[in-house]
């Protein structure tokens, strides 16, 4: 899971969504530092990936990249995950993707002088390219993953990604929302944390 998939697992709790956005960025022990909502958010956060890491459903997406991506693969799901969702967001919130993404900066900004200083020096670039809107897209996908394998170890694999992501589109779809229903499930029974969904 990546941004907007951590955010909106959080519930509407805005402290809770901050521990969530920044769990990558706190390690170990350093947790306790926080607020006991905020360290319930990276708590959670922690609990998120470790649903998703161990999910067969999300072993069988990932498998698709493993030719190329080897364990990078993860990573991949993570990003084409938060796609489906942002592709699909008015099916999970009645805010607009775009009001919601400025809601999720609006707080980091004011709560910035929190935030771990490497986070704080990631967020105005991230916040400018719109990074969570683009996962929307096929293209914004593409520049995201052009983006990360020229700032990270992800392989430069850009293209057979691409390829991959659009002649098993339907079914990442699928395996997406079976995975998601069963991710919301667990946050709501082990954080008690409810999430809403918009009525059908």
């Amino acid at each position: 899971m990546n941004y907007l998939a951590h955010t909106y697992l959080s519930g509407d709790n805005d402290d809770i969504k901050i521990g969530n956005f920044l769990g990558d960025w706190v390690k170990g022990s350093d947790y306790l530092n926080y607020s006991e909502d905020i360290r319930t958010g990276i708590l959670l956060h922690r609990n998120i990936d470790s649903f998703t890491d161990r999910h067969p459903i999300v072993h069988l997406s990932a498998g698709r990249f493993q030719q190329r991506y080897a364990k990078y693969s993860g990573i991949i799901i993570d990003i084409l995950y938060d796609h489906f969702l942002a592709s699909n967001w008015s099916a999970f919130n009645e805010m607009n993707l775009h009001d919601y993404v400025n809601r999720i900066h609006n707080i980091m900004l004011n709560n910035l002088e929190i935030l771990p200083e490497r986070l704080q020096n990631h967020l105005p670039g991230f916040m400018n390219e719109r990074w969570i809107e683009r996962y929307a897209t096929i293209d914004g996908i593409r520049d995201v993953l052009d983006t990360m394998s020229k700032r990270t170890s992800l392989p430069n694999e850009t293209e057979f990604a691409i390829s991959v992501m659009e002649a098993f589109y339907d079914n990442f779809r699928y395996e997406f929302f079976d995975f998601f229903g069963q991710i919301i499930e667990f946050v709501e029974t082990k954080f008690m944390i409810p999430i809403y969904r918009p009525e059908s």
